[in-house]
């Protein structure tokens, strides 16, 4: 198994279509199906059913493909961390981030590691925190900043948690209460995340145990899209404090006692040491964050957890 037959099996796979496969990897078409047919010969199973000109995954392509494509992700990992061998005068960061940080924290700390390392690469994948998770497992990312605990447990991944934050009810300006409860959510239209937010699971959470289900004005949104809904009155939304920072349009009301926290962790493979260019941005993020906490200067509602 050849891993040039990988790559032909996965774009045969996306595209559904062997001619659009074979001009994505720029090879001619009687030459990717050749190979496909070897590799389909070597496992002993078909991997594409071709019947009236529809490309469809057997049960055996189904099963091969996510181990095809982690097979793939490790191969450029390990190619990159022989290029990076020379000083880190070259290499790539595939760093996830929830929208919260990549609109708060994030910035500034990758400012700083392409300061510090301009030849480095840096890829940055905006998503909620159970996406993150899911790309870290198929080794499409190097690191991760997600959200503690873990929906499902997941031995394959060392989580080293960083901050916690604190989460607000987010409403346009006027006349509030210092505080709100859980219960006065009740009946009141939010504004809730799409699936795959953590933020959308600790607000059912929350509701579900204060003995409601919540009411949804819309739901679907990304973190831009959700403060800009409450900013139009449809709704609030709980978010994390940092994301009001210069949105003078909204206001946030902190949550009575004991409230509600999130802990946010880096995250990688635990099977796949980290490249040098991910343990440089590790030891970048962790020296800014140490930094900004020793001159007050993180986000109103962090807390720092960890830093070496």
């Amino acid at each position: 198994m050849q891993l040039q037959q990988l790559a032909y099996f996965v774009a045969v796979a996306e595209t559904r279509h062997f001619t659009h496969a074979a001009e994505r990897m720029r090879v001619a078409q009687p030459s990717l199906s050749k190979q496909i047919r070897t590799l389909e010969t070597e496992l002993g199973a078909p991997l594409f059913s071709r019947a009236r000109g529809n490309v469809t995954l057997t049960p055996a392509g189904e099963a091969l493909l996510p181990l095809a494509r982690r097979m793939l992700a490790d191969a450029e990992t390990a190619r990159r961390e022989v290029a990076e061998l020379a000083g880190l005068r070259r290499g790539r960061v595939r760093l996830g981030a929830t929208p919260s940080l990549c609109a708060g924290l994030l910035a500034d700390a990758l400012a700083r590691f392409h300061r510090d390392y301009p030849g480095v690469e840096l890829l940055v994948e905006e998503s909620g925190s159970r996406d993150l998770v899911r790309d870290l497992a198929r080794g499409q990312l190097d690191l991760a900043l997600i959200i503690l605990p873990l929906q499902s447990s997941d031995p394959s991944l060392v989580t080293e948690e960083i901050l916690r934050e604190n989460l607000v009810v987010a409403s346009p300006p006027g006349r509030h209460k210092p505080y709100m409860r859980i219960e006065d959510l009740r009946g009141r239209p939010l504004v809730m995340f799409r699936r795959g937010y953590d933020l959308r699971e600790a607000t059912l959470a929350a509701c579900r145990q204060a003995g409601f289900e919540p009411r949804f004005a819309v739901e679907g949104g990304e973190m831009d899209a959700v403060l800009r809904f409450v900013e139009a009155g449809l709704g609030i939304a709980v978010v994390p404090s940092m994301v009001l920072d210069g949105r003078p349009g909204l206001a946030g009301t902190p949550l009575a006692p004991p409230g509600l926290r999130r802990t946010v962790a880096l995250a990688h493979r635990k099977d796949v040491e980290p490249t040098r260019a991910a343990q440089a941005f590790r030891a970048t993020l962790l020296f800014y964050l140490a930094e900004a906490a020793h001159h007050g200067s993180l986000p109103q509602g962090i807390e720092l957890i960890c830093a070496d």
